[in-house]
């Protein structure tokens, strides 16, 4: 177990019900730290049973430690800039930032003569530009009082190695991994450590927006959901998904003294699906 007593975190893309946010967040909490959750909406669509961002902060209070729910637009610099001033204002400081908030598969996911201009945008302006903003905010309050920090982006095996008909993906998680490194070159002296995540798929609510923008005509988005997830499995010498409490515990471990001296790293969890 990591101790992160006395830490704050901010974590983005929060308030999915299986998402990497979530899981995250209650992670970090396990190991006593206070948690900031964001997501663009307090509540999503389409889960009558789970409120989003305040069941997060409920959960995050369940296992004693404080919370609050921020819903700002990662890629908005206004609105990430009063997401971490409202985040400062309550807790005094923020030591861990977690950029996890991505753009939802849609209809980027097409081969590249056919990828419409808005649909690349708005993965670049979410995953990209969302990570730059929060980055920037963020780094800007962990050297202002000079006690160091810890900034953690997810990035994708994706960002590794391009994959067809996710041109617009693959570019901007190759991106995440570029910017960790400059940023970590940058944030070293001030004893900011800066590393990235490349997950291969994780069974969470985004497998669906990829069933349903991939799904071949004729084909559910039910079955072809289940035969991603049968394919993920075969192709993982592991035998299994990867689950979103794989990643939160490499997150947990980052965020923790643990990596004092790891920086600029982008850490593979695929379990052996993609090696290097």
């Amino acid at each position: 177990m990591y101790d992160l007593s006395g830490k704050v975190a901010l974590v983005t893309g929060a308030g999915g019900k299986q998402g990497l946010g979530r899981a995250i967040a209650l992670r970090l909490a396990q190991e006593g730290a206070d948690v900031v959750v964001n997501d663009v909406v307090a509540r999503r669509t389409g889960s009558p049973d789970w409120a989003g961002l305040p069941d997060v902060v409920h959960e995050i209070e369940a296992l004693g430690q404080e919370a609050c729910a921020i819903v700002a637009d990662v890629s908005d610099a206004q609105q990430v800039d009063r997401m971490v001033h409202q985040a400062l204002q309550q807790f005094g400081q923020i030591d861990i930032l977690v950029n996890n908030a991505g753009a939802p598969a849609g209809r980027d996911r097409v081969p590249v003569i056919e990828l419409e201009e808005d649909a690349w945008d708005l993965v670049q302006r979410v995953n990209v530009r969302g990570t730059f903003l929060c980055c920037r905010a963020v780094a800007r309050a962990m050297i202002i009082p000079g006690q160091g920090g810890k900034i953690i982006n997810i990035s994708s095996v994706a960002g590794k190695q391009g994959m067809a008909r996710f041109a617009a993906y693959c570019a901007s998680k190759f991106a995440v991994r570029g910017f960790t490194q400059a940023l970590a070159l940058e944030l070293a002296p001030h004893h900011i450590n800066v590393n990235a995540i490349c997950p291969s798929l994780i069974e969470t609510e985004r497998v669906d927006d990829m069933a349903a923008a991939l799904a071949p005509e004729g084909i559910s988005k039910e079955a072809y959901r289940e035969q991603t997830l049968a394919n993920s499995i075969s192709a993982t010498p592991m035998g299994r998904m990867g689950q979103p409490a794989d990643v939160a515990q490499l997150v947990a471990f980052l965020a923790s003294a643990q990596s004092d001296f790891l920086t600029g790293l982008s850490i593979t969890a695929a379990g052996g699906s993609y090696m290097e």
